[in-house]
């Protein structure tokens, strides 16, 4: 890159916006599914039961994001068989905590889609939320379950985002809820309207998300759960071609830190125009943000 590319580079950073991140709660951390995560981690779960353990403050995922550079998180709720792990009240608290730092992704119980799409249409009309989150795997159904189809005509009606886990599941839950095809090909075809941004990148299935991306305008990529130096091949070469408006910054925080992704983002080789669209543009197009005034 030479000098005046990395300063480039480094200006681009400054305006980053992570799509996917949570601001953990102790119900959330100390849930066995992310037993596998925290081994991984090198984790002592342990120390997580203590309420007042640090992660639990909103300080602690500024200081990340900071570290990263990272100005705007899209902090989101996390809902599942058992009961709200980070609920939407959390994530509004969240947000209200930290103006102009993060913004809300609703999710809701999807056993009882009329209060489920009620409530996220509260969060977003009312309280500012962006965009709406489901994870099939953490239901262990398909994408294109009948009980997710209210959540995704909500999605159109108020003109929001659909995001979803694509591809393998690293929790203790099976992976192959995660297939983008024919499960989520069938969810596009279904609501042409719908936008869909599909998080993990959607390995090992990367190939058939890409292929999807190009047939669907309306479907995006986004990378969180992996630092540079793991995304695939194929998804780089996507980003530095046809792919530089379908592909967005995500960390999965507290999973990965934002400052190991920062730290391997040269290893990507974009160009800087790449470079910003990656790391914010798209996203600011695709959620309607507006730069945040810090």
């Amino acid at each position: 890159f030479g000098s005046a590319g990395c300063a480039l580079i480094r200006c681009a950073m400054s305006r980053a916006i992570d799509v996917w991140m949570q601001h953990p709660t102790q119900r959330f951390l100390t849930d066995s599914i992310f037993d596998s995560l925290h081994r991984w981690n090198r984790m002592d779960v342990s120390v997580l039961q203590k309420p007042d353990h640090p992660v639990y403050s909103p300080q602690m995922s500024l200081s990340s994001m900071d570290a990263g550079a990272v100005d705007l998180g899209l902090a989101c709720a996390w809902y599942g068989p058992e009961g709200p792990m980070i609920s939407n009240e959390d994530v509004k608290k969240l947000c209200e905590a930290a103006p102009g730092r993060f913004l809300g992704v609703a999710s809701g119980d999807i056993r009882d889609p009329v209060r489920c799409v009620a409530g996220m249409k509260q969060y977003v009309q009312k309280h500012g939320f962006v965009a709406v989150r489901i994870l099939p795997w953490l239901w262990e159904r398909y994408a294109d379950d009948r009980l997710f189809y209210p959540i995704y005509a909500a999605c159109v009606e108020l003109d929001v985002p659909l995001c979803l886990q694509v591809g393998h599941t690293g929790p203790l839950r099976p992976s192959d809820f995660g297939r983008p095809i024919p499960h989520l090909e069938r969810v596009l075809l279904d609501f042409p309207q719908l936008k869909v941004v599909g998080g993990h990148i959607g390995a090992p299935w990367v190939e058939e998300m890409i292929f999807l991306a190009g047939k669907f305008p309306n479907l995006y990529i986004d990378t969180s759960a992996y630092v540079p130096s793991r995304y695939p091949k194929a998804l780089v070469e996507y980003m530095r071609g046809r792919g530089a408006k379908r592909v967005m910054y995500g960390s999965n925080y507290p999973m990965v830190q934002h400052q190991a992704i920062s730290q391997q983002l040269e290893l990507l080789k974009l160009q800087p125009e790449q470079m910003q669209l990656f790391l914010r543009g798209n996203a600011e197009r695709v959620f309607k943000l507006q730069r945040p005034r810090l």
